[in-house]
């Protein structure tokens, strides 16, 4: 995504809601005048208790992104809102219990009238609504392959993913390469089939796998002979690479048209 499209992004009511109640305590706390009516305190500066709270965020913030695998301005701002917003309502509890629970319903509201945007986009993505229509489909499949994208709604590094996979799936499609999605939080019976950890500290998700004549070729990210889920960033680029995308889509083409050519020749 350009830097452009990131500032147009920013103007959606979600994206300025969160951030105002991010920034609302630090903002506050600096301003003469109002700091010093809120708080009550000659001088607008962070106590020692304050300091620690806002260090620690920026060090999870800071974790937490590269572990989702942000690669924009916008992925940055959707990974960090929730741990922002956590820290702000302490920080509001630890000044004023009053004022914690007034920032703690605008927070519950916010979060209902200003959900995060879904991507609405061109795509050639196949919706599986659940295990069997998935299964079915694979089965199917014999001659082809299915890129699957397992995935959960609320999850921020699936949500960053969705425009990314959206645009590959129209850039290689073909009848014989096809991209589908399946979400494991509605049905969880495809995450538990297809070994993906569903829960809220999942590592795995996204899971994106490669399925060649119903069999899985590929998966990202990886899981290696211990056990251990490998760090994969789920980039445009990364895709391509993992899973031979512009091999796979000459090879898939030529299958086309060796079969037509086999076809008008009988």
């Amino acid at each position: 995504m350009s830097i452009k499209a990131d500032f147009k992004q920013l103007l959606k009511p979600y994206y300025l809601f969160n951030i105002i109640l991010s920034l609302s305590y630090v903002i506050l706390k600096r301003t003469p005048g109002v700091c010093n009516y809120l708080f009550h305190v000659e001088e607008c500066e962070f106590d020692g208790r304050e300091t620690e709270i806002l260090f620690f965020l920026i060090i999870v913030i800071m974790i937490r992104t590269r572990k989702s695998g942000s690669v924009s301005m916008i992925n940055y701002l959707s990974s960090s809102f929730v741990y922002t917003k956590i820290a702000n309502l302490i920080l509001w509890f630890n000044a004023d219990f009053l004022m914690g629970i007034i920032y703690g319903i605008i927070f519950i509201l916010g979060a209902l009238l200003f959900p995060e945007p879904t991507y609405s986009g061109p795509d050639n993505v196949i919706y599986f609504r659940g295990l069997q229509g998935l299964d079915e489909e694979l089965s199917r499949s014999r001659d082809g392959y299915w890129l699957v994208t397992f995935y959960t709604v609320w999850n921020p590094a699936c949500v960053n993913f969705a425009p990314i996979f959206a645009k590959l799936s129209t850039e290689y499609v073909l009848e014989n390469l096809k991209f589908g999605k399946i979400d494991v939080g509605r049905y969880p019976d495809a995450a538990q089939k297809y070994h993906v950890n569903d829960s809220s500290l999942s590592k795995q998700l996204p899971t994106t796998i490669l399925f060649k004549e119903g069999k899985e070729v590929v998966r990202r990210p990886a899981i290696d002979s211990k056990g251990n889920i490998m760090k994969f960033f789920f980039s445009s680029e990364n895709i391509k690479g993992a899973f031979n995308l512009n091999n796979l889509y000459e090879e898939c083409k030529s299958a086309i048209k060796n079969k037509k050519k086999h076809v008008k020749n009988e």
